[in-house]
């Protein structure tokens, strides 16, 4: 089999060339295994190079307009070269259906249907997201990794999950990539900023700069304020930048750790342009390592914007006979990941995997004993992590959790007795409470509960920060009736903004969308306990809040 992929999101006009001797391993449940190793893949770029700042869409789709032809015509001269009988010099056509800037896609999406009709070959529409964690599925050859992309104008943890890629987590504002870009155009340097920033940052010293994580989501508006206050205050460009990456890219990584945790799996890819950062490639290796799992990032010429990955992923979805006639080819500037129909996998895959408490766990922040009447919780070092960071971290979270694990009990909710705290070493004993984690027993009566839970807490001032199916605890009292615990409130503090009050059930919510079998009835049933004690306020911004995600 033999694809020819067209990219043209924004800024790469890229052509490529797939070749495979083995298609049936492309498809799930044929009991083969492919080799990526095998596999030839050809790749011609024509990069949009801006004279001073960002991208500019008009120049971006002139600079389209000039090199797609050119960069298409050089791929398919290469594919005849290895084209050697009879019929068309490829089998399909496979290009960037979106998101994108929409000039630049349309006019990607002109060139793969002239081509598909001349030679009379399918047309393979590939959501340019999905081909970033594709290509990376693909080459590790894992089962079903989480996958962390970090790409320019985007930033998303994703897992397959009945049928999708299912959102775990993703950024509440702007891309990693536009964000650095930002504060490089502040400080006068040209597009692209990330390789500017990662050479700049080895010269410098580190600055703290606001770390913010909400559950597995995560913003860059107030890290990229301060970083440019800072170069206004004359602090050293070199130190903003280690700064920089020392931050953003431990919150990614402290992410992807607690999408790990939350869906039991031990298995992580990475995606995207700024995948191609050494520092952050190290930070999540070294994660993986620390937590006994295993990490895999493609060879820069896959993390950048290419059609290799596009041309890839094409081939996946002809093999599974996943085409898209001409008429239905039109383009989607904001179609997200998780609106694709993944054919090319097996039904019954998924990222969330059985757990089981045996005493001992790993959580995403902390290891955790479990004895018989107490747990002591231990949140250990990050390695990963600048030590300056890590030790602010692992202090203020113990502090947090602490207080407001007592502060929750009084607002009416269960939690369990706090019986001693250890700041400096960042250990805290518990009371044990419950038999398991909701994520093991998921019912609409607890989840409910969990929804009335949050309103009493938000009620008094007081967010969680991190409420997943794993960060509740479900049992039974003396006498045989259901109980269920609130814990970890390591991410919480006090406020009472609406905006906060809805992240919390955002958050709850994208951790059942991305495990459960039957999501709907549970998400019905977290907001029917919230509407019973909690604001309609929030519930109205929980919904603008569900809009901002990347291309909604």
């Amino acid at each position: 089999m033999r694809i020819l992929g067209i990219e043209g999101t924004a800024w790469a006009a890229s052509a490529a060339v797939f070749e495979t001797d083995d298609p049936d391993a492309l498809r799930s449940g044929t009991g083969r295994t492919p080799d990526p190793s095998a596999d030839h893949v050809f790749i011609e770029s024509d990069p949009y190079q801006p004279d001073s700042g960002g991208i500019h869409p008009r120049e971006a789709a002139e600079h389209m307009g000039t090199a797609i032809p050119e960069v298409v015509e050089t791929a398919l001269a290469h594919a005849a070269e290895r084209h050697d009988g009879d019929g068309p010099v490829v089998d399909g056509v496979a290009f960037s259906r979106g998101p994108g800037l929409g000039p630049c896609l349309r006019i990607v999406g002109t060139a793969a249907r002239s081509v598909a009709q001349t030679l009379d070959v399918p047309l393979l529409g590939v959501n340019h997201m999905v081909a970033h964690l594709e290509i990376g599925r693909y080459q590790s050859g894992f089962d079903s990794p989480v996958c962390l992309n970090a790409s320019g104008a985007n930033a998303h943890l994703l897992g397959y999950h009945n049928g999708r890629y299912r959102v775990l987590g993703e950024t509440m504002d702007t891309g990693v990539g536009n964000a650095i870009d930002k504060f490089t155009r502040h400080v006068g340097w040209t597009h692209p900023g990330g390789p500017k920033v990662e050479a700049a940052a080895k010269d410098g010293d580190y600055v703290e700069l606001p770390y913010v994580v909400k559950g597995m989501d995560f913003s860059f508006s107030g890290i990229m304020s301060a970083a440019k206050d800072e170069a206004d205050a004359g602090t050293p460009v070199p130190d903003i930048c280690a700064g920089l990456q020392e931050t953003i890219f431990a919150m990614l990584t402290e992410v992807a750790e607690r999408a790990l945790s939350l869906t039991g799996t031990d298995e992580l890819v990475l995606g995207g342009g700024v995948g191609q950062n050494a520092r952050l490639r190290e930070m999540l290796a070294e994660m993986c390592d620390q937590r006994g799992a295993k990490f895999h990032a493609p060879e820069p010429r896959f993390l950048r914007d290419n059609a290799g990955m596009i041309a890839v992923l094409g081939a996946r979805m002809l093999a599974a006979g996943d085409t898209l006639a001409v008429e239905e080819s039109t383009v989607d500037p904001n179609f997200r990941p998780d609106q694709v129909d993944v054919t090319w996998r097996g039904a019954d895959e998924s990222v969330a995997r059985a757990y089981t408490d045996d005493g001992a766990i790993r959580g995403a922040e902390a290891t955790v004993d479990i004895g018989a009447d107490e747990v002591v919780k231990r949140r250990v070092p990050k390695t990963y992590r600048h030590p300056e960071l890590d030790d602010r971290l692992r202090r203020e979270r113990t502090k947090a959790e602490s207080r407001l694990t007592s502060d929750a009990r009084r607002a009416g909710v269960r939690t369990p007795v706090v019986r001693d705290v250890d700041p400096v070493d960042g250990v805290i004993t518990f009371q044990r409470v419950g038999d398991a984690d909701l994520a093991e027993r998921l019912d609409s009566e607890s989840v409910r509960v969990v929804g009335e839970y949050l309103a009493r807490l938000h009620g008094a001032g007081i967010v969680h920060g991190d409420p997943t199916t794993r960060n509740v605890r479900v049992g039974t009292g003396p006498d045989g009736d259901p109980r269920v615990y609130l814990i970890d409130f390591g991410l919480g503090f006090h406020t009472g903004h609406v905006e906060d009050h809805a992240m919390d059930l955002h958050v709850f919510t994208q951790s059942v969308e991305g495990t459960a079998d039957d999501a709907a009835p549970l998400i019905d049933a977290l907001e029917s306990g919230y509407e019973a004690v909690g604001s309609e306020e929030v519930i109205a911004r929980l919904r603008e809040v569900e809009s901002r995600g990347r291309y909604r």
